[in-house]
């Protein structure tokens, strides 16, 4: 049986902390298998045009229209699409953007997240009510109709405005977790004792308060960026994502989608990566959920 992680008297984790998640991470084949595979994406997403030269074509966006979808052969690995450019090449730079916009809206949700979900869980009385408020109002409008709306009335789609659109739709579950927690650990012995030693509110925020209370945050927050990906994916198949000249999965799905029966590996190379990509991360996901959570250590 592994030990179980212990906090530290004054409320902040501490060495034995560490070791014991990292002792819970690193027995459990699921975290191995996705650190792998998103290392590998992680490093096409640096160096795509290196990868996809090696492989033959390096350029995505240089197209041959005589060459229009051919399949997988010497030259061509994935095969070339409708306009004669190269799947790989474009699929490997499509991880840029794709990862790009997962990892960008999660941040800015945990940014947003953090800041109101501690005001509303430490202060409580008004500001909590405010906050709870308009946190339902986001709520209140469905993921995928709200950001449909947004985004249609946006002259340009660039990866960032999508991420912070899709930011704007998704950062009152992190803040409600994070209120929760909050809440919980304000009550606690450690903290009541920071106040009595004469601490400022801000240290014992920062020092006591959010230490304790961003674990269960930062488990789902992996889940989060497999799921935006999806998400980006999804809209621009629908057609209010990303546009060409940008280059990410969703786009070669909704380009390609016309195509299908006629050169079907312009759609499942591209689904390939989609689908590992999401499967790595909410893998990633659940096995930080397990060691964070005592009940799942074994």
């Amino acid at each position: 049986m592994t030990e179980p992680a212990t906090v530290a008297i004054d409320g902040n984790f501490d060495r034995a902390t560490t070791r014991g998640l990292w002792a819970t991470l690193r027995g459990r084949l699921q975290f191995w298998v996705s650190v792998v595979l998103l290392a590998c994406l992680a490093i096409i997403a640096v160096i795509p045009g290196i990868l996809s030269g090696f492989f033959g074509q390096s350029d995505p966006r240089s197209c041959d229209l005589l060459a229009s979808n051919r399949p997988p052969g010497p030259g061509h690995p994935f095969g070339t699409d409708v306009q004669g450019c190269d799947v790989l090449a474009n699929v490997l730079f499509g991880t840029r953007t794709s990862l790009f916009i997962g990892l960008t809206t999660t941040a800015i949700c945990l940014i947003v997240a953090v800041v109101l979900g501690t005001l509303a869980g430490y202060r409580g009385g008004w500001v909590d009510s405010l906050i709870a408020r308009g946190a339902d109002v986001v709520l209140g409008f469905p993921f995928l109709l709200g950001a449909i709306i947004v985004l249609n009335t946006a002259p340009d789609r660039t990866p960032l405005l999508l991420s912070a659109v899709l930011a704007f739709f998704s950062w009152p579950t992190f803040a409600r977790l994070i209120r929760s927690s909050v809440k919980e650990v304000r009550e606690r012995e450690f903290v009541q004792a920071a106040h009595a030693l004469g601490f400022s509110q801000l240290r014992v925020v920062l020092t006591h308060v959010l230490p304790n209370s961003l674990a269960p945050t930062l488990a789902i927050a992996a889940t989060m960026v497999g799921g935006v990906i999806g998400a980006e994916a999804t809209l621009t198949f629908l057609g209010v994502g990303l546009v060409p000249p940008s280059i990410s999965w969703g786009v070669q799905l909704s380009t390609a989608q016309s195509y299908f029966q006629l050169a079907p590996h312009t759609v499942v190379f591209p689904s390939i990566f989609l689908t590992v990509t999401v499967i790595s991360l909410i893998m990633l996901g659940d096995a930080l959920r397990d060691a964070l959570d005592p009940r799942g250590r074994a």
